[in-house]
């Protein structure tokens, strides 16, 4: 008579059990660093920014520091081959991230209003080269967390329940800086980003330090060719590249053109960019269903075309109420946008082998980082330029340029990015 070895039964529930704990605390480590992200980032980003005496080209600097800093994650993709814990590493790297990035909220108070820019420029820089290299971290071990066959629909519930709280988190903090405008209302927004910052560094201590299979090269040159060698990936990275350098030209900078130039208030932004995250969210959930069906590349080309409608959208304002034409681009956005970062995110760890995913990571980082880091810069320096043109030409610092890059961006979109994305 066969017997029924119970043990092997219980170990297969005993790892599934695992598995659900392992992406339950992904996504409640996700609670607080959405709050705290939406919070520093986006339109409070440049608020607080215009608040500490910020023009242009310094917002357009900090925006693009975020992913120029993507270029040490290739000397943390080799350094990652020799460390022992990715979660102490994770831990590390993420918590200064963390911490510095809160402690901005300090600058007012501990130092003369002449130093508050460069100082606040000189904390993001360090705070986001830190996390760059706890972001690698991340991306690898929430590729062994998540199996291949549920990343698609785990991430796509998981963006759409974050960015649900971070939508109430835009709405309510535009609420706070409109009633208690200047150094109190930014005050108010950062005694929950404080409070958060140590959340999410404590619950890190719950991640699981999964094993990490390593590259088969120990030379970093070797190592550093692999992503080279692939000409899928490498033509896709190189495109994506050079189309997120058109679209940081101007869509980082929606917020500084809706708050400086068309002067919105805080609270009309903050509900625009509700609407824009809403609308990600449903996106979230739709693009995850479809990426079971449809290949990372497929899904990835038809989000190009719902971006460029955003810039495109800006021009409705010529002939109709401004706010209609920024909420029109802001649903186009939200669309769009969402589903290009979380179908490149999947690219990276899903179209990539396992044993070189770090490197292949870091490589895709490194050339949409350059990209990412100019296209801001030139965007700030290119509205800098346009203040001084005469007042008969001041549409096109509150529409024309945004139409330009989307006219730009359609025809990319058709032409290389529909051989490159559908066709390799």
């Amino acid at each position: 008579m066969v017997k029924v070895n119970p043990p092997s039964f219980a170990g297969k529930r005993r790892k599934g059990s695992t598995q659900r704990i392992n992406l339950s605390i992904a996504t409640w480590e996700g609670v607080p660093a959405i709050i705290l992200q939406t919070l520093l980032g986006g339109p409070f980003l440049t608020g607080f920014l215009l608040y500490l005496g910020a023009g242009s080209r310094h917002i357009g600097f900090v925006l693009a520091i975020t992913t120029f800093v993507n270029i040490a994650q290739i000397g943390a993709a080799f350094w990652m081959q020799r460390i022992r814990s990715r979660k102490r590493m994770l831990l590390l790297f993420v918590g200064l991230h963390r911490i510095l990035w809160s402690a901005t909220g300090l600058i007012p108070f501990l130092f003369p209003k002449e130093w508050w820019v460069g100082v606040y420029i000189g904390m993001y820089t360090v705070a986001f080269i830190s996390n760059t290299i706890g972001g690698m971290i991340w991306t690898s071990l929430i590729g062994d967390i998540v199996h291949a066959k549920v990343r698609g629909r785990y991430f796509g519930i998981r963006n759409t329940i974050l960015n649900a709280l971070g939508s109430v988190c835009l709405f309510v903090g535009g609420i706070v800086l409109d009633r208690f405008p200047g150094e109190m209302g930014f005050l108010i927004l950062f005694i929950p980003v404080w409070i958060c910052a140590i959340a999410n560094i404590v619950i890190y201590f719950f991640y699981p330090d999964v094993p990490f299979e390593r590259s088969t090269e120990t030379v970093f040159w070797r190592m550093l060719k692999k992503p080279f060698q692939d000409r899928s990936f490498l033509k896709a990275a190189l495109f994506l590249a050079v189309w997120l350098w058109i679209q940081t030209l101007i869509v980082p900078l929606y917020s500084y053109v809706m708050l400086d130039l068309l002067n919105i208030n805080y609270q009309m932004v903050s509900l625009i960019t509700v609407v824009q995250t809403i609308v990600m969210m449903a996106g979230f959930y739709i693009w995850g269903n479809l990426n079971a069906r449809f290949s990372n590349k497929t899904l990835l080309f038809w989000t190009l075309p719902i971006i460029a409608l955003s810039c495109l959208s800006w021009g409705l304002m010529s002939f109709m109420p401004v706010l209609v034409a920024l909420f029109l681009s802001h649903i186009f956005l939200g669309i769009g946008v969402g589903g290009f970062n979380q179908l490149a995110f999947n690219f990276t760890i899903g179209d990539t082998p396992k044993s070189e995913r770090p490197m292949f990571v870091a490589v895709y980082s490194a050339l949409t980082g350059v990209t990412s880091f100019l296209g801001p810069l030139i965007g700030g320096w290119l509205y800098e330029k346009m203040e001084e043109w005469p007042e008969m030409l001041n549409w096109m610092a509150a529409y024309g340029f945004q139409v330009g890059i989307g006219v730009a961006m359609l025809l990319l979109a058709f032409t290389l990015g529909r051989r490159v994305l559908l066709k390799s």
